[in-house]
């Protein structure tokens, strides 16, 4: 368990296919928060560890999008956007994630063709005795029968990643 983290992430999946990952970080609220609203501090923790991040876009409002690219260490790139639905500071975002081109487009995931184009996102923090709850909810969104199958067979690689990216986010919380 990483510094500044006094719990590890748990995940649950739930019959209309939503996806739950819950994580305790050791440290207010409001530093959580700053990791997700501000482009600077999502470059040192967001993405597959070893990745590099670039950010194309942030525009932190409701309809604004975070249009990012994230390289691998081989040199891979690949590229990502969130399109914010809902921001309440700082308690809850709601997003859409989905893989994307250079320009921002929509596109397939490169590792599947049949992963949902859009995840629709609800993260919530909540704080209490100066530690932080973040519980992050996604499920498909407009999504087809195969891509929904796709999403719930990928529930242990989701978790991984997702478990690994939150370890970052205490690393980098730690430091901060």
């Amino acid at each position: 368990m990483a510094k500044g983290d006094s719990a590890v992430a748990t995940a649950s999946e739930n019959p209309d296919r939503e996806r739950v990952i819950t994580r305790v970080f050791d440290v207010p609220r409001d530093l959580v928060w700053k990791a997700f609203s501000e482009s600077e501090r999502l470059l040192h923790w967001w993405g597959p560890k070893g990745f590099t991040m670039r950010v194309g876009t942030f525009d932190f409002r409701p309809g604004g999008v975070f249009h990012y690219r994230q390289q691998s260490p081989e040199g891979v790139e690949m590229w990502g956007r969130f399109v914010y639905r809902e921001i309440v500071a700082p308690e809850r975002i709601v997003f859409i994630t989905s893989f994307s081109d250079a320009e921002g487009n929509l596109v397939r995931a490169p590792f599947s063709p049949t992963w949902p184009l859009e995840i629709l996102n609800t993260l919530t923090l909540s704080e209490h005795e100066g530690k932080t709850t973040l519980t992050l909810r996604g499920r498909p969104l407009n999504a087809t029968e195969a891509e929904r199958t796709t999403f719930d067979d990928a529930r242990d690689s989701v978790r991984q990643g997702l478990t690994g990216t939150l370890d970052q986010l205490a690393d980098y919380l730690a430091r901060a």
